[in-house]
């Protein structure tokens, strides 16, 4: 089953290693990493999209990451109100013959075209996980050349009191 855990962890050299050794360890595949410094640069945030087999083995590993001493805190959010998303860019092939229906194709998607190519675009979509699936399955008639994704990044909504 799919997880997206967000950890604080201290921002230092080698922590990323060893938070992602924990994982390894266990045999927890990893869909998708993404780091980067929070508010305060003392320390970054984590979000990590992961594969594990059982709830239990989610709350183990989340036990295991809360051992270490870089780690300040480390949230489950899959099942919480959350606000996800990644960034893809794709390369496809875009004769002048496609390029209105590539238009009419990613406008749904509020993609654009970022780099245009006698005969290809390299297009940008910004969204959740199931967003940026559907279009590129929409766009594979066209003929994708090439793909580059972010990982997810994930914050929880804000709880109002």
């Amino acid at each position: 089953m799919r997880r997206i855990l967000n950890a604080t962890v201290r921002n230092q050299q080698g922590v990323l290693n060893r938070f992602t050794g924990i994982l390894t360890r266990r045999q927890v595949n990893i869909e998708s990493i993404s780091v980067g410094e929070t508010i305060d640069p003392i320390w970054s945030r984590i979000t990590i999209v992961i594969q594990v087999d059982h709830v239990a083995d989610i709350q183990q590993v989340i036990k295991q990451l809360h051992k270490m001493i870089d780690v300040k805190k480390v949230v489950d959010i899959t099942d919480q109100k959350a606000i996800e998303r990644e960034l893809a860019l794709i390369r496809v092939h875009a004769p002048l013959t496609q390029r209105a229906a590539i238009q009419t194709t990613i406008e749904p998607f509020r993609a654009s075209i970022v780099d245009a190519h006698e005969k290809a675009y390299v297009i940008q979509l910004v969204g959740d996980h199931e967003k940026i699936e559907a279009c590129i399955e929409n766009l594979r008639p066209f003929g994708i050349v090439e793909i580059a994704r972010t990982g997810v990044v994930g914050l929880t909504r804000t709880q109002t009191t």
